[in-house]
C-alpha cells in the first residue's frame, strides 16, 4: 500500500478512505486552492460547491497564489477579494472525491455522514517542453502537474470532559520561580 503523507493523524482507520492521483496533468497552484476550499466540508456539500463552481455560481477563493488573479465579487462570501472557476483542477477533485466515497461504500462507512479530513497537494515533477523563439531562440515550457490525496472520513464521538480536571488551580500570571515553587510542593505532598 501506498503511504499517505497524512497517515500519522488517522487514530481510526475502518473510520477512513482515502483516494488518490499522481502526476494529474493541472496546475499545482489552482489544485492548491481547490483543495483549500474544500478542506473541512462535508463530501454532500463539497459536490453541490464544484458544480456551482463548473457553472459559475461560486467562486473558488484564491488566498496564496494570487497573483495576477482578477477580482471576483463572489469571493466576498470566503473573505477573499480574487477567484477564479479552475474548471480541470475541478474535474480532478471530483473524480478523486468520487473514488474516495466509493472506498468509503467498500469499507461499509456511512456516506451521509462523510466530510473531507484533510486534502495534501504536492508539486509534481515539471513536463518539460520548448518554445520558439524569435532570433533563434529557445525557451522552455514547462507544464506543472500535482500529486492529491484526500482522505474522508466520518465524525468522530466527542468525549465529555472530565469535570475533576476543571476544579485544577490556574497558574496563570505566575512567573517560572513561582511555578517552579508550585511544582515542588505539589511533588512534596
Amino acid at each position: 500500500m501506498v503511504r499517505y503523507s497524512s497517515n500519522h493523524l488517522l487514530r481510526n482507520k475502518e473510520k477512513v478512505a482515502m483516494a488518490r492521483g499522481e502526476y494529474l496533468r493541472t496546475h499545482f497552484k489552482n489544485m492548491r486552492e481547490v483543495a483549500a476550499a474544500l478542506s473541512g466540508m462535508k463530501v454532500e456539500k463539497a459536490y453541490k460547491y464544484l458544480f456551482d463552481v463548473k457553472e459559475h455560481k461560486q467562486v473558488i477563493p484564491y488566498r496564496r497564489f494570487s497573483g495576477g488573479v482578477g477580482r471576483a465579487s463572489q469571493a466576498k462570501q470566503f473573505g477573499a477579494v480574487q477567484g477564479r472557476w479552475p474548471e480541470k483542477s475541478v474535474k480532478f477533485i471530483l473524480g478523486l472525491l468520487k473514488n474516495a466515497e466509493s472506498n468509503a461504500d467498500a469499507k461499509n462507512i456511512e456516506l451521509g455522514d462523510l466530510y473531507i479530513k484533510n486534502i495534501v497537494v504536492n508539486q509534481a515533477p515539471k513536463t518539460r517542453r520548448r518554445t520558439y523563439r524569435a532570433h533563434g531562440r529557445i525557451n522552455p515550457y514547462q507544464g506543472h502537474p500535482c500529486h492529491v490525496e484526500v482522505i474522508v472520513g466520518t465524525e468522530e464521538e466527542r468525549v465529555e470532559r472530565n469535570k475533576d480536571k476543571d476544579a485544577v488551580v490556574s497558574y496563570q500570571g505566575l512567573n517560572r520561580r513561582q511555578l517552579a515553587r508550585k511544582r515542588i510542593e505539589a511533588h512534596r505532598a
